[in-house]
């Protein structure tokens, strides 16, 4: 089983967001064989039918005593085989398992849990699958498990006005980012390397992930005020 290195991966996910943040505004216009190019820029405003208040049993807002618990009812996990990391940057701390069948047939996958620096609650979820994860899984097992979960995503009621779907990015696609009323955000990114061929270009996928955060734009991590220094 693959080892949870913690700090890395949340460094990761937060690497992550800032690239998904950026590419909502700025996309990337090449072409990607089999997948659309576009943002839903310009969807009508509408209601939120979702609230997305965290990750199965562990809910934003909880201790990491809660979301241990949460952990043990969701994977029957405990123990050793929670790792607890710190990111010393941001000056959150994450705890990380190794799951199966997070996604029915989906491989194994490493779940993420960040807590927030000052409130010390659950601010993110990330969820990575890849061949570091699981070996076993596959180009086609990324792609799968991307359509599957854009599907959900997509009949799930998030804001209208908050959906970026399929767009082609430097070094993958973002499947899907959107919004509930509240301002929690579900992003949805495929990354690796694309290849061109014939004039065309396709995604070789290296790994996918799927990241809940309570608020993207101004997450609760360490920060230096203007004129601190």
């Amino acid at each position: 089983m693959p080892t949870a290195a913690t700090p890395r991966l949340a460094e990761f996910l937060r690497a992550l967001l800032a690239i998904v943040l950026i590419a909502s505004f700025a996309l990337v216009a090449l072409p990607a064989t089999g997948r659309a190019q576009s943002a839903t820029a310009g969807a009508p405003a509408g209601t939120a039918v979702v609230s997305l208040t965290g990750f199965r049993s562990a809910k934003f807002g909880m201790n990491e005593d809660a979301v241990r618990a949460a952990i043990k009812a969701d994977f029957g996990l405990e123990g050793d085989a929670v790792q607890v990391g710190l990111n010393s940057v941001e000056r959150t701390r994450v705890m990380t398992i190794i799951a199966p069948e997070v996604l029915r047939e989906g491989g194994t996958a490493q779940v993420s849990y960040i807590f927030g620096y000052q409130s010390k609650a659950l601010i993110q979820v990330g969820v990575l699958w890849a061949p570091a994860t699981d070996p076993a899984i596959t180009d086609a097992m990324l792609y799968a498990n991307g359509d599957v979960l854009r599907a959900y995503f997509d009949a799930a009621g998030y804001l209208p006005e908050t959906i970026s779907k399929d767009v082609v990015l430097e070094n993958g696609i973002l499947l899907f980012r959107g919004a509930d009323a509240a301002g929690h955000t579900a992003i949805l990114l495929l990354q690796g390397r694309f290849e061109e061929a014939d004039g065309l270009r396709t995604l070789f996928p290296a790994s996918l992930t799927l990241l809940y955060a309570v608020s993207p734009d101004s997450p609760d991590i360490l920060t230096i005020p203007s004129g601190d220094f």
